[in-house]
């Protein structure tokens, strides 16, 4: 566990490049974290590196990011970032692969997945990285965690599960057609990424619907929390996911990777209900830049994401 400072001089001095459209991507490392103004579509870069991030979450008071990111090996590490004091850390160093890192509701804790012997596992952490330990184990690879309240959801064996933040309770919610089995996607057919809303009433997920894309093809659904009033909120089968709530719960963010098998990493955003998808970034940012993991700000008005 170390924490690093990141010069405040060295994020400014960015190099932009540009479409038509005069949308300005800032960037100095491969990898970074971006703020986008929706209504202006203006772009800061927040954090750079030349190492690949993932799997990235924002603390509940908006201030600190959490991630996956290659630190001092080839290992995935959660390492954080305070945007307020410029301070990066690594909270994880034992050579496993820990990925996929949520907040508890006061941020006093971070919920991981770490793979340490056959299976993928829930662990938790003090924010600083302290007092590590296992929260639950199926049996299975247990995955896509996300914590609001006193639940954390997640994906098992193809299906949406919840449980109990002490790792008790383990319920499943959704049994997808065809869950689990194999096809020609990199993942097999099933439900996955379930994020909770901020009210703890409903679940959002996405579905594996067809292999036709080595993608994967995948359609957003979302259910009440104890697992009644599934509904589908598109119907165009692109290889689309990571979906998440706005502070409100009346909108979500979300990936758009592929589309008819033609890869792409764009950000859309539409209503709770399935309306308005509005496609955010295709036309503005510049051909070859990915844009992936969006997420919104603490008081709603812009979008972080990973951009590449």
């Amino acid at each position: 566990m170390g924490v690093v400072k990141v010069s405040a001089l060295l994020l400014m001095v960015l190099v932009a490049q540009g479409v038509s459209a005069g949308v300005a991507v800032p960037y100095l490392e491969r990898w970074g974290i971006y703020e986008l103004d929706p209504d202006s579509m203006r772009v800061t870069q927040v954090f750079t590196s030349p190492k690949e991030i993932s799997k990235l979450r924002i603390s509940s008071a908006g201030d600190i990011f959490a991630f996956s990111m290659e630190v001092g090996g080839d290992a995935l590490e959660i390492c954080t970032f305070d945007m307020a004091e410029g301070e990066f850390t690594r909270l994880t160093e034992n050579g496993y692969m820990d990925v996929y890192p949520s907040w508890s509701p006061d941020d006093a804790e971070i919920a991981y997945l770490s793979w340490p012997g056959d299976t993928l596992d829930v662990y938790v952490m003090d924010a600083d990285g302290g007092n590590q330990r296992l929260l639950y184990d199926s049996g299975f690879h247990d995955a896509d965690i996300h914590w609001v309240g006193d639940k954390i959801a997640f994906t098992r064996n193809s299906q949406i599960w919840i449980m109990e933040e002490d790792g008790t309770g383990a319920t499943r919610l959704t049994d997808p057609p065809r869950a689990g089995e194999w096809g020609e996607a990199v993942l097999p057919f099933g439900d996955y990424d379930p994020r909770i809303s901020p009210d703890g009433e409903r679940i959002v997920f996405e579905r594996m619907v067809d292999d036709s894309s080595p993608h994967g093809n995948y359609d957003l659904f979302v259910i009440d929390s104890d697992g009644s009033n599934e509904k589908r909120l598109t119907d165009s089968g692109w290889t689309q996911g990571l979906a998440v709530w706005s502070p409100s719960g009346d909108r979500f963010v979300y990936s758009v990777a592929a589309v008819d098998g033609e890869g792409r990493y764009d950000i859309y955003m539409m209503n709770d209900d399935g309306s308005q998808i509005r496609d955010l970034t295709s036309q503005h940012f510049p051909p070859g830049f990915l844009a992936h993991e969006p997420m919104f700000s603490a008081d709603g008005s812009t979008i972080f994401f990973i951009g590449e």
